[in-house]
C-alpha cells in the first residue's frame, strides 16, 4: 500500500487530494491519501463570511469563466445550478481627483481599436497619438522573458501605460509592470505583435477569446466561493483529512519520506505534495541546495476591507462596478469593488457593500499595516467619502490582512521555478511543489496545477 501525503489544504492541495482519491477508487489502486492543513478550515485564500444580509469573500472573490477547465470542474462537482455571474457595468480609474471610465472596448486597459483609443477619457491627444506607433513599429528584440512594462511602453507609449493600462495590470498581477515578465502576465501580446505587427490589431483579431463569454466573465456561487471548498471536502471519502495541525518537517527515510507533525505524530509517505507557500516548503525541507532558489521567489501583501452600509447601492455612479486608483491618486486605497453592484447575491436587501484593497506596492502600506482594525476602517471611510461622496456610518465591516502571502511573478520567476523543479527531482524525488507560489494565482490555474500533480503521481502508482 502506497501513501500520498498532501500538505496544504488550499484549493490546489484540496483539488489534488480529490483527484488522487478519485483515481485511486476508480482504478482500484493500492494507495491512500492523507491531507494535512494547519488551519481548522480547508480553503486557504477562499473563505466566505456571512454577516446579516451581507456576504463577504475575505480572499478570492470569483472564478474566471474563460479558463477551459472551469466548466468540466463545475459539472463534475455538480455545482452548475449554484453558479451566479458578475453584474455588468463600467469600471473606472481614480485619477486627477475624479473617477474616469476605462474604455469598454479594452482588455486590461489595452484598447481593442483606434476608436476605443480615441474615446478614452484617460489619455491626452498627445498620448493617443503616441500610442498609434504600435501600428508602424516592429518588434526586433523583445522575448517573453522581458519586462511587460517596458514592452508596452515601447510600442504604446508611456502615457497610456501609466494612466490606463498600468493601474489595471498592476492590480491584477500585484506588482510593478517593469518587474513582471511578458511570460508571467500576458504572453500572447508578444505573439500578437509579432504575427499582426500590432498589439491592438492582434487583440482585435482575437477579440472573441476575451469577449466571447459576453458579460459573464466571472462566476461565484449563491452561498459564496466556500461552496466549492465544501463540495470538494464532501467528496473526500476515504481520504484521511487532518485539520488544525501543522506539518513540521519532511525527511528522507530509506527511499520514502517521514512527515512529522507539530503534535508529535509522524506519517510515512511514498509521495508528498507540498501545496504550501514557498516559504513553508523551504522550512519543511530545510535544504541548502534549494534555499537559494526559494529565497529568490517574491511575495507581496494586501489588506482587504469590506464595509456594509444601510443605504441603497444606487448611491453609486450609474452603471459602475468599481474603480482602480492610479499611482498618483490622492486616495490611500489601490482599488475599490462595489460588491453589492457587481455581485447581487452579496447583499440580500440591495444595501451598499464595498470592498477596498490596500497593497504593499503602495508607499502608504507600511503605515497601514501597523494600524488597528478601527483605525483602518477610518482610512477606508475617508477613501469612500473622497471618491464616492458617501458619508454614511457603516453597519458592518471586515478587515483581512494577507501579509507576504500574495505571490509576485517577477522577471526571473519562471527561470527560478525551472531550477527548483530540477533540484527537487535530484534531491527529493517524489516530492512535488504545487500551488500559486509557482504556477498561477487564479482558482482555475490552482485547480489545474492540483490536477497535474495528481496525474503525475497516479501514473507512477
Amino acid at each position: 500500500m502506497k501513501t500520498v501525503v498532501v500538505i496544504g489544504g488550499g484549493v490546489t492541495g484540496l483539488y489534488a487530494a480529490y483527484r488522487l482519491n478519485q483515481a485511486i477508487q476508480t482504478n482500484k489502486l493500492q494507495a491512500s491519501v492523507v491531507l494535512i492543513e494547519a488551519n481548522d478550515k480547508l480553503g486557504g485564500k477562499i473563505n466566505t463570511v456571512h454577516d446579516g444580509p451581507f456576504l463577504m469573500e475575505t480572499g478570492a472573490d470569483s472564478i474566471v469563466t474563460r479558463k477551459p477547465n472551469v466548466a468540466p470542474i463545475l459539472d463534475d462537482l455538480q455545482l452548475q445550478e449554484d453558479v451566479v455571474y458578475n453584474g455588468t457595468g463600467v469600471s473606472f480609474i481614480h485619477i486627477d481627483g475624479e473617477l474616469k471610465r476605462i474604455p469598454e472596448d479594452a482588455v486590461f486597459g489595452i484598447p481593442l481599436s483606434v476608436e476605443s483609443l480615441a474615446k478614452s477619457e484617460l489619455i491626452s491627444a498627445e498620448g493617443k497619438l503616441e500610442a498609434l506607433k504600435d501600428f508602424y513599429t516592429t518588434n526586433e528584440t523583445f522575448t517573453k522573458n522581458d519586462s511587460i512594462g517596458l514592452f508596452l511602453e515601447t510600442f504604446l507609449g508611456k502615457e497610456i501605460v501609466e494612466r490606463q493600462i498600468g493601474p489595471v495590470l498592476s492590480g491584477v498581477y500585484s506588482g510593478k509592470l517593469q518587474d513582471l515578465t511578458i511570460a508571467s502576465t500576458l504572453p500572447y501580446l508578444l505573439d500578437y505583435k509579432n504575427e499582426y505587427g500590432s498589439i491592438i490589431q492582434g487583440l482585435s483579431a482575437n477579440k472573441m477569446k476575451f469577449k466571447g463569454t459576453g458579460d459573464k466573465k466571472f462566476l461565484s456561487f449563491g452561498s459564496g466561493l466556500s461552496s466549492l471548498i465544501d463540495r470538494l471536502e464532501e467528496r473526500l471519502s476515504g481520504v484521511d483529512v487532518i485539520k488544525g495541525v501543522r506539518a513540521a518537517s519532511v525527511r528522507k527515510q530509506e527511499g520514502r519520506y517521514r512527515v512529522e507533525l507539530a503534535d508529535g505524530r509522524t506519517i510515512e509517505a511514498d509521495f508528498v505534495v507540498l501545496s504550501t507557500p514557498h516559504t513553508v516548503a523551504a522550512a519543511l525541507l530545510e535544504s541548502e541546495e534549494l534555499n537559494e532558489d526559494f529565497h529568490q521567489l517574491k511575495d507581496s501583501s494586501l489588506i482587504s476591507i469590506y464595509i456594509g452600509f444601510d443605504v441603497p447601492d444606487d448611491r453609486l455612479p450609474q452603471d459602475g462596478t468599481g474603480f482602480i486608483a492610479a499611482a498618483n491618486s490622492e486616495l490611500s486605497c489601490d482599488a475599490c469593488t462595489w460588491t453589492s453592484r457587481k455581485w447581487e447575491h452579496t447583499s440580500a436587501r440591495g444595501q451598499l457593500l464595498v470592498r477596498l484593497f490596500y497593497k504593499s506596492s503602495n508607499p502608504v502600506y507600511e503605515t497601514l499595516r501597523k494600524l488597528s482594525e478601527d483605525e483602518l476602517l477610518k482610512v477606508a471611510l475617508a477613501d469612500i467619502e473622497s471618491s464616492l461622496g458617501i458619508t454614511a456610518k457603516p453597519v458592518t465591516y471586515q478587515v483581512t490582512g494577507w501579509h507576504e502571502s500574495m505571490p509576485t511573478y517577477h522577471i526571473r520567476h519562471h527561470e527560478i521555478v525551472k531550477s527548483l523543479e530540477a533540484k527537487m527531482e535530484r534531491y527529493f524525488p517524489n516530492v512535488l511543489l504545487a500551488g500559486c507560489s509557482y504556477y498561477g494565482v487564479g482558482i482555475p490555474d490552482c485547480m489545474d496545477n492540483g490536477d497535474k500533480m495528481a496525474e503525475r503521481i497516479v501514473k507512477q502508482l
